[in-house]
């Protein structure tokens, strides 16, 4: 018959059999911590870092200790939580969110353990570019910088862009995506539209280049240079055919 020893978890006592870890303890009883490296079938090895306690050490000084790895002793005095166990936990979710970012499940056990992971790693580095371009080149302010569950997001302000991708081209990471499908162009961040335009056909070679926003904003922005003439839908290679063709019949006129 496997002996037995009292141990006490976070003030209460609980009776545990010899050879059984500290998590098996605890989980016999109810008692949760956060685990992703623990299976039953296997020997643990303790690689997360996420179910460590706090144990008073045979000095009497408190230590961090795996609960997946130190085996159950007589008098052992456990706490699951405070100061010290909140920190280790902190410490070893961001360790794992540095190797694995994109993982739902890492922030979701981390949520229910009350550890805050920081935003979502979308690949925006908040530099604020695509909304400085949108606004002070472009004139168009189609993008913002919002809070959202205590944490900064760029965010579109519904409605307003005109689909000329400047934030695109402009973004350092990649992190605004354009996609041009038929005559529709999406642009999006992260897994939000920013906005789905329909695009206007060159009237030259009949593809599709700019959205119908983008031309109606440049023609109303342009209407009153003296240097305009008159607006044609060019996409910029037959735009730039024409012009060339324009300079070469000026330099080389035909002769009548």
């Amino acid at each position: 018959m496997a002996k037995t020893f009292k141990i006490t978890i976070d003030g209460t006592p609980y009776e545990a059999h010899e050879g059984k870890t500290l998590l098996q303890v605890m989980r016999k009883n109810g008692i949760q911590v956060p685990t992703l490296c623990y299976h039953e079938a296997l020997q643990p090895i303790g690689a997360c870092k996420l179910c460590g306690v706090e144990v008073l050490g045979r000095s009497g000084k408190p230590k961090i200790l795996l609960s997946c790895v130190i085996k159950a002793r007589e008098g052992l005095a456990v706490r699951t939580k405070g100061e010290r166990v909140e920190k280790a936990r902190h410490l070893a979710f961001h360790h794992l969110l540095a190797m694995a970012p994109q993982s739902g499940r890492i922030r979701e056990l981390a949520e229910t353990y009350g550890v805050s992971l920081g935003p979502v790693a979308d690949g925006c580095i908040r530099c604020r570019l695509c909304i400085g371009v949108c606004k002070e080149i472009v004139g168009v302010g189609a993008l913002r910088l919002a809070d959202r569950g205590g944490h900064r997001f760029i965010v579109p302000i519904e409605g307003v862009c005109i689909g000329c991708s400047t934030c695109v081209n402009i973004c350092p990471t990649g992190a605004i995506h354009m996609k041009d499908e038929g005559d529709l162009r999406t642009i999006s961040i992260r897994d939000e539209v920013i906005s789905i335009n329909k695009l206007e056909r060159c009237e030259a070679c009949g593809r599709f280049f700019a959205s119908r926003k983008f031309m109606k904003h440049v023609e109303k922005q342009t209407t009153d240079h003296a240097a305009v003439k008159e607006h044609h839908l060019y996409c910029q290679s037959c735009a730039k055919l024409f012009s060339n063709r324009i300079r070469s019949s000026k330099r080389f006129p035909r002769r009548g």
